[in-house]
């Protein structure tokens, strides 16, 4: 049996990597889309953000959500307003320590269904800043 603190530790390391790997799923998909990344996991004192990139003239600043079914909803309905405020914190604190004023930027969503990555989908603009 693993004692109940090693085996929280080792479910956060496993939603680690299951999540940087599916980061690295989106990552792939927005550059097909024409998106450059910037960087992958941008952590700060506010929290984090999975990717920053470039889409065209904006500065986009990316959730990745993941889902194995459709039974706890859909992907793109996990990032909730408290998920959005993070979000939109750690982003004014990435523009302001890059000093990144006078770009344009927005928020997008990329939600990724099923195991094989059967159903990825972006939502660009998908929420507005919240502070």
């Amino acid at each position: 049996l693993i004692p109940m603190q090693k085996r929280k530790q080792y479910n956060k390391k496993n939603q680690r990597s299951v999540g940087a790997r599916y980061e690295q799923v989106a990552g792939k998909y927005l550059e097909q889309q024409g998106y450059q990344i910037l960087q992958y996991n941008y952590r700060c004192r506010q929290g984090e953000i999975d990717i920053i990139a470039r889409d065209g003239e904006y500065l986009v600043f990316c959730e990745v959500k993941y889902r194995t079914d459709r039974r706890k909803g859909m992907p793109s309905e996990a990032v909730h307003i408290r998920k959005q405020q993070v979000i939109s914190r750690c982003a004014l604190y990435y523009m302001t320590v890059n000093g990144v004023w006078g770009c344009p930027c927005r928020f997008d969503v990329v939600g990724i269904l099923g195991e094989a990555d059967d159903e990825i989908r972006l939502y660009r603009n998908a929420f507005d800043y919240k502070g």
